[in-house]
Formats: C-alpha cells, structure tokens, sequence
C-alpha cells in the first residue's frame, strides 16, 4: 500500500491527557475523558477504567510487512463512498501522514454516543456539520485544508514527552485504529484511516466498548495483527 501524502504532521503521543486536551480544545465535552485501559484480562484493572467505554483506540507497533498485509486484507473490498446521514458510521480516510493518532480521534468523537457530547458551535460540531454529506475523498480534502485543526493538533503534539521526528515526512513505527459501535445498526467498526473503508465486525450488544464481547474483539485484533509488543488501549469514557 503506498501513500503520496500532501502534509504531514508530528506523531502525537499515546497519551490520554493529550488526547483528552486535544479533543477537549476542538469541542467535546469535558464530560468525556480519554483513559487508558491497563489490561484485558485482569477484571481487577479494568475496573479502574469508567464505564461506559464510547470508543476504544489501540496503538500497536507495525510489523515491516504491515502496508503489504492491509494491501491483501483489502484487495477484494470496494473503495468506501458513503456519505450522508443515512450512513451507519462515519469514516475519514488518512491523507495526513503521522496523523493517524488524530483520525483516531475523530473516529471516536464522531461517532456513537460520543456525538451526543459534542459542544454546539464548537469547531467539532462545524466540523462533523460539514464533513457528514461529503464523500470520503471531499472529507479528506476538508480535513487537510483545516487550518484550526493543523494548529490544535500541532500545539497538542508537540507537549508528549516521548522524542518525536525532527522531520514530520519521517515514517514512525506505530499505528492507530479506532472501535466504535454504531447505534444505528448496533454492529461495532474498526476505523482506520489507512483502509479502504470502515470494517464492520457485526452485532455488538452492549453500550460499553469494554464488556466481555468487546475484550474478545481487541484479544483477536491484537493476535491477528501480531502486535503483542507494546500494545496501548485508550478509552473514551466518562471523566472521573
């Protein structure tokens, strides 16, 4: 899979309070917090993740075959088109190179119950306002030309305290993909900005991103992708 990227950004750390400031600043509520989920097994843990999750963000390490492996994945699925209200689930592909943490982002707010705590008027709020009725491809061009995102992101990412490149065109070696369950048709997606469309993984039965049939969702995710090393999980849910 090959990428001629127009902008690039600076890698934004897998951090919930970045993430949390960054969503915060754009719009949404600060009801709503990003949190990290220490395990997916230990009950004991995950317990000190509040409930209910809205949306799950996995950041993994990317194995050198990783483009070459979605490329396989998606060689015999359609280029997503949809647009609209009507739509299950609302999909923004990645134009942006090192973005994907903020895609992750938009992915969440932007769907799912999460919409429901989006400030009115905020910049979020114009944003989904305008991005819902484009195509995919017109979504992307809006993402890219969006001069207060580049500058609330840019601000947000250059507080991590992890060492990022000094150059933005520089590949980094971890990726984001978002889970978020559509109350419209009740199935769960993964979104990833670097696929041909949002992957629908059928039914999903509760509310919370974090129950048992959630956890075996991210446990296959995780085991398919052979990225057990240096996995992290945030979750969008209520702030404590």
């Amino acid at each position: 899979m090959s990428h001629q990227y127009r902008k690039h950004f600076t890698p934004l750390e897998s951090n919930p309070s970045l993430f949390t400031s960054l969503a915060h600043t754009l719009g949404l509520s600060p009801a709503l917090d990003f949190h990290d989920v220490l395990s997916l097994h230990d009950a004991d843990l995950l317990s000190l993740t509040p409930r209910p999750a809205h949306a799950l963000i996995i950041v993994f390490p990317t194995s050198p075959n990783y483009e070459a492996e979605l490329t396989t994945k998606d060689k015999d699925i359609t280029q997503y088109t949809s647009s609209g209200d009507n739509e299950p689930i609302i999909w923004y592909k990645q134009t942006i190179n090192n973005a994907c943490g903020l895609y992750a982002i938009l992915h969440a707010v932007s769907n799912g119950h999460a919409r429901d705590f989006i400030i009115p008027n905020s910049h979020l709020h114009q944003l989904l306002t305008t991005c819902t009725p484009l195509n995919p491809r017109d979504r992307a061009a809006f993402l890219e030309n969006d001069t207060n995102l580049e500058a609330a992101y840019k601000t947000v990412a250059l507080q991590g305290d992890s060492a990022v490149p000094e150059n933005p065109e520089d590949e980094v070696d971890f990726h984001y993909v978002c889970f978020v369950r559509s109350p419209k048709n009740g199935h769960l997606y993964e979104l990833d900005g670097d696929r041909k469309g949002p992957i629908n993984l059928g039914e999903f039965e509760e509310d919370d991103l974090l129950s048992e049939q959630g956890l075996r969702v991210l446990r296959e995710f995780i085991e398919k992708t052979e990225c057990e090393g240096g996995v992290s999980l945030l979750a969008l849910a209520p702030a404590e």
